[in-house]
C-alpha cells in the first residue's frame, strides 16, 4: 500500500489529490504542526529532511512534490496527467512544475509569513508577486488550465501556492488567477483529498 506522510497545512494535499484523480489505493499518515508552525521531529524518521510530503511505496521512499507527482502519474496513472514524453508540451509542463517551487514559492511564502507575523511585506517581494501574477494571467486568460483544456500535474503543483497567496491577501487584484484557483478548488478529487489531509491552509 502506498503511504502518504501528510503534515497539516502542507503540500501533501497535492499528492493525495492526484491519487484521488487516478483512483490508486493509498493511506495517509497525518502529522500536526508544532506551535512554531514546523514539522514534528517524527517526520525525520521517515525522511532525513523531516518534511512533507513524503511517500513510501514498497521499498521506495520519495520526497519533493514534483518528483512524487511525476512518479505516481508515470507508474500508476499511465501518464494521463502529463503531456506526451519528448514533446514540446512536456518540456513546458516541466517548466511549470519547477517554476512553482523554484521561483514562485519564495515571494508567496514571504507574503504568507508577513501576514502570519503581522508585518509588512518587503516592497521587492511585492514587485515580484506582481510579475508572477501578470505572467500567470497571460498564461491563463484564454484557457482553463495551464496546459490548455485538461488538468495536469502542473495545475496540481501550483494549487498549494495559490491557496497560500489567497490566505495572504495578495491575489485579489488578479481576477484571472483568482478565478483559476477557485476553479481548481472545486475539483471533486481535491475535495475528497482534503477530507483525508485536512484543509490546505489554517484559518485566517
Amino acid at each position: 500500500m502506498l503511504t502518504v506522510h501528510s503534515l497539516a497545512y502542507s503540500r501533501a494535499m497535492r499528492i493525495v489529490w492526484l491519487l484521488e484523480e487516478i483512483g490508486h489505493p493509498y493511506e495517509v499518515v497525518r502529522y500536526e504542526r508544532t506551535e512554531a508552525y514546523r514539522a514534528p521531529p517524527q517526520l525525520k524518521t521517515i525522511h532525513p529532511l523531516g518534511k512533507s510530503p513524503v511517500i513510501v511505496d514498497g521499498d521506495l521512499t520519495l520526497g519533493e512534490s514534483a518528483a512524487i507527482l511525476r512518479y505516481i502519474d508515470g507508474r500508476y496513472g499511465d501518464g494521463r496527467f502529463s503531456p506526451p514524453v519528448g514533446s514540446n508540451d512536456a518540456a513546458l509542463h516541466d517548466e511549470w512544475l519547477d517554476y512553482a517551487e523554484g521561483t514562485l514559492a519564495r515571494p508567496i511564502a514571504a507574503a504568507f509569513w508577513a501576514k502570519r507575523n503581522g508585518t509588512d511585506l518587503e516592497p521587492r517581494m511585492g514587485e515580484e508577486l506582481g510579475t508572477h501574477f501578470h505572467y500567470l494571467t497571460g498564461s491563463l486568460e484564454d484557457r482553463p488550465y495551464l496546459m490548455g483544456q485538461a488538468l495536469t500535474l502542473a495545475d496540481i503543483q501550483l494549487s498549494y501556492l495559490l491557496a497560500m497567496a489567497e490566505l495572504s491577501g495578495v491575489v485579489g487584484d488578479w481576477p484571472v488567477v483568482t478565478d483559476y484557483w477557485h476553479r481548481l478548488r472545486e475539483t471533486p478529487a481535491l475535495k475528497r483529498a482534503l477530507q483525508k489531509t485536512g484543509p490546505i491552509m489554517p484559518a485566517a
